[in-house]
């Protein structure tokens, strides 16, 4: 099969995505301001916490949206914890795992981390996002003349990138294991893989049914799905090994009480439909157990996608 490149012209080296140039960082600190600015977010005091952990959550969406997104969210966490955490994601999902490895963060919105060599890392599963299940997609626009996934051979296929369990391995590995080959683009995230079919780049696209759903929503557009997964669990909410108990209690309880809270509950409602999440939407506690399936998939799946 071809190598997978990236639609923007970045190399697709793994090394590439280790690198963290100085503008990459300008951007991210514009973004984080812009969507602070945007959400009001002021209600964070800084003297009341001792610490800053830094918070990656993968890119699901883009730069701004998920500042906006995620600043209001973990703002709040922030007052109520007593625990200042402030945002930091790289410019793709690969990106912003390579922090993760790299020791460069303490909390982490993901599920990169359930395959053997990184749970051996020591991060914690403590809560989850509460959404209906999610499944691995792989989808078309809706007047699309592909009905089924054998149609796709040797056809470019965008996914958002090499790090994206759900969107890129679980749908990737449904193609080779009917050995239908495809040319790999990553988008950088899932509103990029949707951009380049949009602009006809590509034929198909990997996809989060969660984020397909926002998507649609968001770009008023119809997609045909192709393929789909059997579901899963969003999500997991995961702390470094290096996090005192303490804080890793009290970031919890203010992660998972958000929807008893009246202000905790109105940030959600305004943080979900920002990205059409359903109503309702919210972090509960977990174990981690419920990511059985996500540990299962590294047990059979391809070794290039391990």
């Amino acid at each position: 099969m071809a190598s997978p490149t990236i639609a923007n012209g970045t190399s697709n080296a793994p090394s590439s995505f280790k690198r963290r140039p100085f503008w990459s960082q300008w951007i991210i600190g514009v973004v984080a301001f812009i969507g602070t600015a945007f959400c009001h977010a002021q209600n964070t005091n800084p003297t009341q916490a001792s610490s800053v952990y830094r918070f990656s959550p993968v890119n699901q969406y883009g730069l701004e949206l998920t500042a906006r997104y995620w600043n209001p969210i973990i703002d709040y966490v922030s007052q109520k914890a007593g625990v200042k955490l402030e945002l930091k994601v790289g410019r793709t999902s690969a990106d912003t795992t390579a922090y993760v490895l790299a020791n460069e963060v303490d909390f982490v919105f993901s599920n990169h981390l359930f395959s053997p060599e990184r749970e051996a890392l020591g991060w914690k599963v403590f809560g989850r996002r509460a959404t209906p299940p999610i499944h691995s997609q792989i989808v078309v626009l809706a007047d699309s003349p592909i009905q089924k996934l054998e149609q796709l051979k040797d056809l470019p296929v965008a996914f958002p990138g090499p790090e994206a369990l759900v969107a890129y391995k679980f749908a990737y590995a449904q193609l080779l294991q009917r050995q239908i080959p495809v040319q790999v683009v990553f988008g950088g995230n899932m509103d990029g893989a949707f951009a380049q079919l949009l602009s006809g780049k590509v034929k198909a696209v990997g996809a989060n049914s969660q984020l397909t759903e926002g998507w649609v929503q968001r770009e008023g557009k119809a997609i045909r799905i192709v393929w789909q997964s059997d579901p899963l669990h969003d999500l997991a909410l995961m702390a470094s090994k290096n996090v005192p108990k303490k804080d890793l209690l009290a970031i919890s309880k203010a992660f998972t009480e958000m929807l008893k809270d009246p202000v905790g509950k109105t940030i959600l409602a305004h943080a979900s439909e920002l990205v059409k999440l359903p109503p309702g939407s919210q972090f509960v506690a977990s174990t981690g157990t419920e990511y059985a399936s996500y540990r299962k998939f590294y047990q059979t799946a391809p070794p290039n996608l391990r």
